[in-house]
């Protein structure tokens, strides 16, 4: 979550007037996270989260995002739900973007995820993969494997303005995934953003999945992946096996790995770490000057990326054969 577009004090109270969820007392704007402005709002009916799209996220997607809220909530996935304004629609205009209010939920993201947490988001992804199996629209995710090389084009000038040699490293690995990324394992709909801060917890329970701005359908095992890179390393960059091994059992007892899906996670793991690295990459050489936003820093990813590419087999994520997820 970050804040690019702010909304003034007048303006919001009479965008809401177009709501049945009562007057505006007050609201913040947010500032984690690098994609959409959001802000916290308490009405005299509650607490409510406002959203502006921006950047990569398209109006027509908009139905997609927010009708698979409502999906998988009503298959018992702890998530936001969007509310709708006087018109019954779910989405309208704010400030010159598309806006949508979803209802607030309760829980805090952890600072540092410990392997209870990580047992929970395992469980609930899977849980997730398991209720989107019958939701009915589709979405192709543009930051696969085929969106990497123009995100490269973007960067690829001033990519060693940030690490000498980082241009090179990366296309080399980006030459590496387009031959050899998997085409054959089981696809539905994944989050594809599920770091630590779009999951609450009270305590070490999970209390709900939030930001769906890039869930499409793609390969569920790569949601497991990009999970593996963002909760599973500490601060210091080590990899944390006891995490990982938290994360995949509960995943694995709530959808099993094929054994296909195995053998690809380590590549999945790869190619999620290059994702990540690319998008960071051009937002930190791209920050709209006096945006309220925190750029994340690429080198983390590409840190871990390096650590993927030594990747053998599930053993070095803590997983002997035959383990839970086989």
């Amino acid at each position: 979550m970050a804040v690019y577009t702010d909304v003034a004090a007048e303006e919001l109270a009479e965008f809401l007037k177009g709501y049945d969820i009562g007057e505006l007392l007050s609201y913040k704007g947010i500032a984690e996270g690098v994609e959409n402005s959001n802000f916290l709002m308490h009405t005299s009916q509650g607490a409510f989260i406002l959203t502006l799209y921006e950047k990569r996220v398209a109006v027509d997607d908009l139905p997609y995002f927010l009708s698979l809220m409502a999906h998988l909530a009503g298959r018992g996935v702890r998530c936001p739900q969007p509310a709708r304004n006087r018109k019954g629609q779910v989405y309208s205009t704010l400030a010159g973007r598309p806006a949508a209010i979803i209802n607030f939920l309760e829980g805090m993201w952890p600072r540092r995820p410990n392997a209870a947490h990580c047992a929970g988001v395992g469980d609930a992804l899977a849980k997730m993969h398991l209720a989107g199996q019958d939701f009915p629209l589709v979405r192709n995710n543009p930051l696969s494997v085929a969106g990497w090389r123009p995100l490269f084009d973007l960067a690829a000038g001033r990519a060693d303005s940030v690490q000498a040699g980082l241009r090179d490293a990366i296309a080399r690995e980006l030459e590496h995934l387009e031959k050899h990324w998997p085409l054959d394992l089981p696809v539905g709909v994944i989050h594809a953003d599920l770091f630590p801060d779009n999951v609450f917890f009270l305590g070490d329970k999970l209390s709900g999945l939030i930001d769906f701005p890039f869930a499409c359908n793609d390969i569920l095992a790569y949601d497991v992946a990009i999970c593996l890179n963002a909760w599973c390393f500490e601060p210091d960059h080590s990899f944390n096996v006891t995490k990982a091994r938290a994360l995949l059992n509960a995943y694995g007892r709530a959808r099993k790995l094929s054994q296909s899906e195995q053998d690809a996670l380590p590549l999945l793991a790869r190619g999620a770490a290059l994702r990540f690295l690319l998008t960071r990459l051009v937002d930190f050489l791209n920050v709209p000057a006096g945006a309220l936003v925190k750029p994340k820093d690429p080198l983390e990813y590409a840190r871990k990326l390096r650590f993927q590419q030594g990747v053998k087999s599930l053993r070095d994520y803590g997983i002997a054969p035959p383990g839970c997820v086989v």
